[in-house]
């Protein structure tokens, strides 16, 4: 296969021996390499000609320096203070200036009038909203929008001037002077022969600096098209086919170079793939089944797939080249930077600042980042870790600076003093930059390799942040500076070296201009991508682009369709995958060009991919009870088993065994917000210490009244004990802080109500008490031991009450127990703790022979519904409330069955196929 690049310098050479005074100017930097590559091949001797792209020639003809696209807007941000009384703000600046310098730059690049393009746009606009009838009133937001469009062009021609004076511009700036400059710049230059190699869709100053060079004689251009796209309507051949029939150059010559290449026989398959992580998959499976990647291109049509696809590469891949930049808020370290952000952005809008309090989460985000952990390990310990462990063991929501400090002095001073400073922040933006680029410095001691670039790009990025805000002060806040931060990692990314001749070229698809390979890979090939969608970000409307001649979604669309097709015409392989998911963003639908592909192509392969799916039988968990296991349930046995552990086995004996043998705990999350068995172990707390006093005497009127006043303080202490460090004076904590008052509040009413009734005599018998008993069953050698603390047990009218609180939804229904022998179920979970309850009762306490008993629950969600009972009913509407010795043992017996089950060695912990919730 020869290249475009090969076939241009074959043909230079027919006409050029010496290459002293010739200058080769290209659409990219990356071709550069191919060009001299290709000299090198053509065994070209002496001096190499001058090679430059095009953006480096017009800013030698300009005689004006390139400026950054960062200090241009700080730039235009002092000219915009300079012009307006009441100017934004800089962050509300920067969100419209970007869009109104890419308008600056397109007006320059097309040699337009800014002002009649401005004045157009504002008169336009007044005629759409003008009345016949004059009844149309312009409002003030329309005022101020009119206004704007006018000041436009008196922006731009104060900043064009102050660009001028300093003697740099941006890339339209640029071209405007080099027009001007042309003339002069060919008088000086005579002796020199340029050469403008592979270009296609030329911006209007473009246009006329080369037609100026044709002109002058010194100038030959080399267009890479093929026929089938010049001699034809193709979109692909749109702007050369213009260049062709307009310029008077081309009316005596003809273009250089032709090619037929497109028509050739290849080999091209299309490739539907579900997700964009199919298609990189699919992408490491062509190139693990190739055997050279020599003159193969990696193309990606939407480079934020980059990541993806380098985590996608397969090892055979030896050598690679990457030209596109890594976006920088794609690197891991990026989020060490934005948590300093946060830091400071939550103490603010969390009203922390003069307490010098951070919230807890930021805390731990900053101290855990790897590169922080790293800085503070101390003999194979970090000090994170213990002030993770600490902020959780005593529910720190937030932390102080003090709280850091006492774990910080562990560490050597300079760290210290380099993590204090984090936690600083007088409101000095520059100040915080410094501590940034501090930080930055101490971290590459740590550090190698590609992390240590990675320092290096944001050092870069933060000092000339550091520099811009010295010289223009223009972060007033942190806030505006965090807002201009995000932009800028978005926009910004880290360059990669690699061996530009050698291996696997990974590139997006403007770097594929003027190169040639023999095996194309093409990703994302879906519309909305290929070509990009027709959304345009301008203050310019598409009407007014249309009539100054400035570029819209139309030319763009023919300027993909040219590299799509130029990348196709001397391949012998392509591979074109696009996403078959219409789930997201540019997915499902395959690009246009491809329907354009397939007409002009009748021998496509096309074939659709999807991710391996294997049918994994799902089984149960299964935990068989050896020697270990059975000696620590005889250890359960003797401390003791609750009826709640009792339930939780019937629920899933896979969570049984986790909890009671291998005694795993739930990790303690920090409680911001009040959980929900905090708020129950207040509730009960605090009805415990308001009967206590009671305990064994008949309770009256007069002494539940007097309990109301109490409830608040007994809330708020019960809150500072089990709520630890907890804020419950706001927000949602407060709400909950109001339901645990009223959950009590509502009890001692309904207690009044059931004493105002002169014949109900109550008798406190106990509250919160422990009990236990232990149970003898048939094949197990030693006792069981069941343990639980009732909520309270009473005597109503003579009857014994044994009483569990729910914080929860309790129905009465749930207490309904028609038939003992299916109790051990989990439906019946609620019924089996009570009757446990009353079994433990019994066991422990001298119960008179005859004496009613009933249990159950009262439930504070439900408390209109009082007492809910155990109901051994076996009728549907049927009552029978009465607990007796008699149905305790009956119940018993079952539970007898239940625990000879959990201690037989041959029936193991299954997880249940299907668990209630």
């Amino acid at each position: 296969m020869q290249t475009f690049i090969q076939e241009t310098i074959k043909d230079i050479l027919k006409t050029t021996t010496s290459f002293e005074n010739v200058t080769f100017i290209l659409p990219s930097n990356r071709a550069g390499v191919f060009v001299k590559q290709a000299l090198k091949d053509a065994q070209v001797t002496g001096f190499l000609p001058e090679i430059l792209n095009i953006e480096e020639f017009t800013e030698r003809v300009s005689g004006i320096r390139k400026i950054d696209s960062i200090q241009l807007l700080f730039y235009f941000y002092k000219i915009y203070k300079e012009l307006e009384e009441k100017p934004d703000a800089f962050d509300v600046f920067s969100s419209w200036a970007f869009t109104v310098l890419q308008d600056f730059n397109e007006i320059d690049q097309h040699l337009v009038n800014s002002e009649e393009v401005f004045i157009y746009v504002r008169d336009v606009q007044r005629l759409r909203n003008w009345s016949v009838k004059g009844t149309f009133q312009e409002t003030e937001l329309m005022k101020n929008h009119f206004a704007f469009m006018e000041k436009l062009n008196e922006y731009y021609n104060a900043l064009y001037s102050f660009l001028l004076e300093n003697n740099v511009g941006y890339q339209g700036c640029m071209y405007r002077e080099a027009t001007k400059n042309i003339e002069s710049f060919l008088e000086a230059h005579t002796q020199k022969q340029f050469f403008f190699i592979g270009f296609n869709a030329l911006n209007k100053a473009e246009e006329f600096l080369i037609k100026e060079m044709l002109a002058s004689g010194n100038t030959k251009t080399y267009w890479d098209i093929d026929e089938s796209f010049l001699n034809s309507r193709h979109q692909a051949g749109n702007f050369i086919r213009k260049y062709k029939t307009s310029w008077k150059h081309y009316q005596q010559k003809e273009l250089s170079i032709v090619s037929t290449n497109f028509s050739q026989k290849k080999n091209i398959q299309l490739i539907g793939a579900a997700k964009n992580i199919s298609q990189m998959k699919y992408v490491g499976e062509l190139l693990s089944n190739m055997g050279n990647h020599n003159n193969t291109a990696l193309v990606l049509a939407d480079e934020s797939l980059l990541p993806i696809t380098l985590n996608s590469l397969p090892e055979s891949v030896e050598s690679i080249n990457i030209t596109m930049g890594y976006p920088l808020k794609d690197i891991p370290l990026t989020s060490l930077f934005l948590s300093l952000f946060q830091l400071f952005i939550s103490q603010e809008k969390l009203q922390k600042k003069a307490s010098k309090q951070f919230y807890y989460k930021d805390v731990i985000k900053v101290i855990k980042q790897p590169l922080i952990h790293r800085l503070l390990l101390i003999e194979n310990r970090s000090v994170s870790d213990e002030i993770t462990t600490a902020i959780h063991n005593n529910n720190l929501t937030f932390v102080s600076k003090d709280f850091l400090d006492s774990y910080l002095v562990k560490t050597e001073d300079t760290i210290q003093n380099l993590v204090g400073n984090l936690f600083m922040f007088s409101g000095d933006v520059s100040e915080f930059l410094n501590t940034v680029l501090e930080l930055i410095d101490s971290l590459k001691s740590i550090v190698s390799g590609l992390e240590k670039e990675f320092l290096f790009r944001y050092y870069t990025a933060f000092m000339q942040l550091h520099n811009l805000q010295l010289e223009f002060g223009y972060f007033s806040d942190l806030k505006t500076l965090y807002q201009f931060f995000k932009q800028l990692i978005t926009s910004e990314s880290l360059s990669f070296q690699g061996e530009p001749l050698a291996g696997l070229q990974l590139m997006g698809m403007l770097e594929t201009r003027l190169l040639d390979f023999e095996t194309v890979i093409l990703t994302s090939v879906n519309e909305g991508i290929l070509p990009a969608n027709s959304k345009q970000t301008s203050f310019i409307p598409f009407d007014a682009k249309v009539q100054y001649g400035l570029p819209t979604y139309r030319e763009k669309d023919a300027i993909f369709s040219y590299h799509f097709f130029r990348l196709l015409q001397r391949a012998k392989n392509v591979y074109l995958i696009y996403n078959t998911e219409n789930d997201s963003f540019g997915g499902g639908e395959k690009s246009r060009f491809i329907t354009q592909l397939e007409l002009l192509k009748k021998d496509i392969k096309t074939t659709f991919i999807s991710p391996k799916v294997n049918s994994n039988v799902q089984y149960k968990k299964d935990v068989q009870k050896n020697d270990a296991v059975l000696l620590k349930l005889e250890e359960l046995a003797k401390k003791g088993i609750s009826p709640s552990a009792l339930t939780n086995y019937l629920y899933n004996p896979i969570a049984f065994y986790q909890k009671k043998v291998l005694k795993i705990k739930e990790f303690d999350e920090i409680e911001e917000e009040v959980a929900f068995n905090t708020l129950g172990i207040v509730v009960h707390e605090t009805l415990r210490e308001l009967y206590e006093p009671y305990l064994g005497k008949f309770i009256a009127l007069e002494d539940v009244k007097q309990m109301k006043p109490k409830i608040e303080e007994f809330i708020q202490k019960n809150f500072r004990i089990h709520f630890k460090n907890g804020d419950v004076t706001t927000g949602k904590n407060r709400l909950i802080f109001e339901v645990a008052s009223r959950f009590v509040s509502n009890f001692l009413n309904q207690e009044i109500a059931l004493l105002k009734d002169e014949s109900n005599q109550l008798k406190i018998v106990a509250v919160e008490k422990d009990y236990e008993a232990f149970i003898t069953v048939e094949g197990i050698d030693f006792p069981i031991k069941i343990h639980g603390q009732v909520d309270r047990i009473d005597e109503l009218n003579g009857i014994t009450r044994i009483i569990d609180y729910k914080t929860g939804s309790v129905k009465p229904s749930d207490l309904k127990v028609p038939f003992l022998e299916e109790i051990c179920d989990f439906k019946y979970s609620k019924a089996i703790q009570v009757l446990l309850y009353a079994f433990m009762y019994l066991e422990s306490e001298n119960v008179k022979e005859n004496s009613e008993m009933q249990a159950g629950i009262i439930s504070f969600k439900k408390l209109q519904s009082g007492f809910m009972k155990l109901n051994f009913s076996e009728k549907f509407r049927g009552e029978d409330f009465n607990v007796t010795p008699e149905r305790v043992y009956a119940f018993i017996e079952e539970i007898k069955m239940l625990i000879k089950e959990i201690y037989n060695p041959e029936v193991d912990f299954i997880e249940p196929s299907e668990l209630p919730f």
